[in-house]
This record gives structure tokens, sequence and C-alpha cells, in this order.
């Protein structure tokens, strides 16, 4: 078959099982395809009329029915672009989402690059967040913690295969196995913030739920970790917080309640509160 039938009847396909539009249908499906091909989007629309080989179909039959099955690109691929880097992402992390770039930003803003400043980030999954701080500001050292061994082991790989070494990464629940004593001067995180039985959870199933939801409100690890937050904290340090869509308001009081000034909440690229900041008073 010509690349441009299969892409049509697939698209069609794709759009009716997974209730997508058939502009976002066709652009996966055109993903899939140029994995296989190992080209870019351009070079398969200008190459549509060309016949697949038998093995090159077979292969991407296997990634259109693991994406029918709903299973996120980023696991078929094993990978996900962020911040400008690629990262190897697997079931065990949640996969690296554009509006948590914003996090990234507000925190580099926060770090000049000539300071020796100490960084922690709480909840590291596939370690973006602390990998892009820590490669955009190498004077940092950066803390990346996790609960989950196989999270950490994710993480690791990624520094390597990407060369950055200003990264230390620790298994701990939290706060609980960071050693007494440790100061940092940022705090970031992108804690599980959903609701629990929330309906949107049904096209997250791929994904780790640990990494998702966080109790009947949503707020539990939040509410955590500003609870204990200062006491990690060195004077005037800052703390930035990834949340849901309605909970900023709510997070604000968490933080002042919990004594931080200067709180405020930052906007992502859809005009969503997204990060929350506050700073040691």
């Amino acid at each position: 078959m010509q690349i441009l039938g299969i892409l049509q009847a697939d698209s069609a396909k794709l759009a009716l099982v997974l209730d997508m539009s058939i502009v976002d249908a066709r652009f996966e499906v055109q993903l899939l395809m140029a994995q296989i091909l190992q080209v870019n989007r351009a070079w398969l629309i200008a190459h549509d009329d060309e016949i697949l080989s038998v093995s090159d179909f077979a292969l991407y039959q296997q990634y259109l029915q693991r994406r029918l099955q709903g299973e996120p690109i980023a696991y078929i691929f094993g990978e996900k672009e962020f911040y400008g880097m690629t990262f190897k992402v697997t079931p065990d992390v949640l996969i690296p989402r554009p509006d948590t770039e914003l996090l990234v930003e507000l925190a580099l803003l926060n770090i000049p690059e000539d300071k020796r400043l100490r960084v922690l980030d709480l909840g590291t999954g596939s370690g973006a967040i602390a990998i892009s701080i820590a490669n955009a500001r190498p004077l940092t050292q950066v803390v990346a913690v996790d609960k989950s061994p196989a999270a950490i082991a994710v993480a690791q790989t990624n520094a390597a295969l990407l060369g950055v070494i200003n990264i230390d990464f620790v298994v701990s629940d939290w706060w609980q196995q960071l050693p007494e004593g440790n100061k940092f001067d940022l705090i970031v995180s992108n804690p599980p913030y959903i609701v629990e039985n929330d309906d949107h959870l049904k096209k997250l199933h791929f994904e780790p739920i640990s990494a998702l939801t966080a109790g009947v409100t949503g707020l539990d690890d939040l509410r955590l970790i500003i609870d204990s937050a200062a006491h990690f904290m060195t004077a005037g340090g800052h703390i930035l917080l990834e949340h849901g869509y309605d909970q900023a308001d709510v997070v604000q009081g968490l933080l002042t309640t919990a004594g931080f000034k200067n709180v405020k909440s930052e906007r992502d690229l859809g005009g969503v509160e997204r990060v929350t900041l506050g700073q040691v008073g």
C-alpha cells in the first residue's frame, strides 16, 4: 500500500477509536510512520506516494495497535522532548508535559548563573525538571528525589545520556530519607495533584497512578510538601509548586499559612495559573 492510503485509513480509525479530531489523529499516525521510517513529517508528506515495505508496515502496525489501545506515543517511542532535550520515559514515570516547562523557566529566573546554589526537586520522575535546571545552571548542585527506585533509575539514565553531572539522585518518600540538616536555596516540585476518581484519569491509565492522584481533594501531597518545606530551606529561599488548574488560590493560602511571603501564582501558555511561588520569611 501507498503511504498516503495507509495514513488516510488509519487516521479515520484512530479518530474513531480514541475520540480524537481527524487533524490530531492524522498528526499522530504521521508521527508513528515517520518513526518507523526514521524521517521527519515533511519528508513523509512529500513522499506519500511511495510504497511501504512489508517489514516497515508490520512494525508500523504494531505501533498503531498499541496507540489504538490508548498507550501514549511517548511510551511507544520510549522518549519525550522537554525543554529542548530528549528524555527516556517508561511506564514507571509520568510523561513530561509542555506546561511543566513553566516550572523550569521560573526556577531559572531565581538561580543566578554565577551562584553556587542548592536546588531540590521533589518527586523527580523522569528527572526532566531537575536535569533541565542542572543543565542550564552548571554551577548549581541539584538533588532529585523520588520514592520509586524505578523512577530514580530512569532519571539517572537520562542524566547520564544527556551528560549532566551536577545532580544527585535519592530514593526518598518526599522528605523522609533526606539527611537532617540539608538546606536548599530553591525547592521545585510537580507533585501528584489530581483528585481521586477524576474522570480525566481514564485517559491516563498507562501512567503511574501514584504520580497523578493525591487524595479526595488532590491536595494531600502539596500540603505535605508545604508543611515541611521551610525546615529544609535557607533564609530567603524560594519554593515553586506546580498544581491543578483550579488549585492556585488554595496553594497560595497553604503557603501563606505556613509562613511564606511574596506568594503569587504564574500562568502557563494556556492562561492557567499553573505554578505558585513563595519565599521563606
